[in-house]
């Protein structure tokens, strides 16, 4: 029988059949796969026609049955209004949602809940408000992004900055003009990518329904992006140049071991620009400098009383090779810049397949954003020497 010709609940039964097929030897899981999506799109289309039907039954009954004339003002007003946080806050719309989350489906859902099709953006369906604050949160408690200066705007984005300029000058009213400034500007384009991360849930997760598995998942997989985010943001000042460069701002870099005055020295290479510097290293290169100081037996702070973020994502000194970047100083709100394009809502995908065996649930977390030092001389790279 085509599917077009078969009921809601015979395209239901088939889809649960299908879910029992995957599991024989020898299944054609590509033809499986290509009859579940279809299933889903018949669904789908049957769902929007009937949802165009209630919306034209309730345009009848609030006009008792007349035409009712309204203004473009007044039609984005009353879409506005659907969009309201009290209906993506129910209770049933979050249940739903966290459905949503595990399959994808977009049928499932409006068939769980009317308040999907009244919550529907540019196609995008409207995520609980609790999940911004799950996003926040996640942002504010790394350490390093915390610092960093954030932006939401659309596509690719280019920065310029200057690479060598002339300084201001004083000039008296009546005087002869001025030189024009000799300006040596670089751009810096920041082209966003997906930040990924995978991790493996148990059935007994997926099993939780509602806001407690919406939070827990956000929870879990916000954390772990951003942690990627911040530590690919460390990778990159890492690696930064020491010379000009037009298409790259270029970082200070010193050779030194952990002792008393590297920090300082560090500091003293930073452009005037750079006025809340951070220190970011190992744990283990921070152990080296706390016993510099004990072997010295000093009572002065190693670290000139600067805010110190530990990243493991850098070596530490003890671990590092010739020439390695061990410690990062430098101001991040200054000389750093993420850029969310579509937002910072994370996205994901739920493979139920790959691990089936072992009981586990794979979720792709992602999140598409650019992000760059975009100030010279804003970092200061500390190198171990030969």
């Amino acid at each position: 029988m085509e599917i077009k010709e078969m009921s809601a609940e015979e395209l239901e039964a088939r889809k649960a059949a299908i879910a029992t097929e995957v599991e024989a030897e020898g299944t054609d899981l590509d033809a499986l796969e290509a009859e579940v999506r279809a299933i889903n799109a018949e669904l789908e289309a049957r769902a929007e026609a009937e949802a165009k039907k209630v919306e034209i039954r309730k345009a009848v009954a609030d006009g008792e049955g007349k035409v009712v004339e309204k203004t473009p003002d007044k039609i984005m007003e009353e879409r506005k209004m659907t969009q309201n946080v009290e209906y993506r806050n129910k209770p049933e719309y979050i249940e739903a949602y966290g459905e949503y989350l595990k399959t994808g489906d977009k049928v499932r859902f409006r068939s769980e809940t009317a308040l999907l099709t009244e919550n529907v953006s540019g196609g995008e369906i409207a995520v609980p408000d609790f999940v911004y604050d799950i996003i926040k949160t996640a942002w504010d408690k790394n350490e390093i992004l915390s610092l960093v200066t954030k932006e939401n705007i659309k596509g690719n984005l280019k920065i310029s900055f200057e690479i060598s300029g002339d300084d201001a000058v004083i000039h008296t009213e009546g005087s002869g003009a001025v030189d024009e400034e000799e300006l040596n500007e670089g751009i810096i384009k920041l082209v966003p990518a997906m930040v990924k991360k995978w991790k493996s849930f148990s059935k007994e997760v997926m099993a939780m329904r509602g806001e407690a598995f919406v939070r827990y998942i956000y929870d879990e997989i916000t954390y772990r992006v951003f942690k990627k985010l911040a530590d690919a943001l460390i990778g990159k000042i890492a690696l930064l140049p020491q010379a000009a460069d037009a298409d790259k701002v270029s970082a200070a870099a010193i050779t030194a071991a952990p002792a008393l005055g590297t920090v300082a020295d560090a500091i003293a290479h930073l452009s005037d620009e750079a006025v809340n510097p951070t220190i970011v290293m190992n744990k283990l290169t921070w152990s080296a400098f706390k016993s510099a100081q004990y072997a010295g037996q000093f009572s002065v702070d190693p670290f000139e009383g600067l805010r110190v973020v530990f990243n493991n994502s850098l070596p530490a000194y003890s671990a590092a090779s010739a020439g390695g970047v061990y410690m990062i100083v430098g101001d991040f709100k200054e000389g750093a810049l993420v850029n969310f394009p579509d937002g910072e809502d994370i996205k994901f995908t739920f493979d139920i397949y790959s691990r089936k065996k072992e009981d586990l649930v794979e979720v792709l977390g992602e999140v598409y954003t650019a992000f760059e030092a975009v100030a010279d001389k804003a970092f200061t790279l500390v190198k171990k020497g030969v």
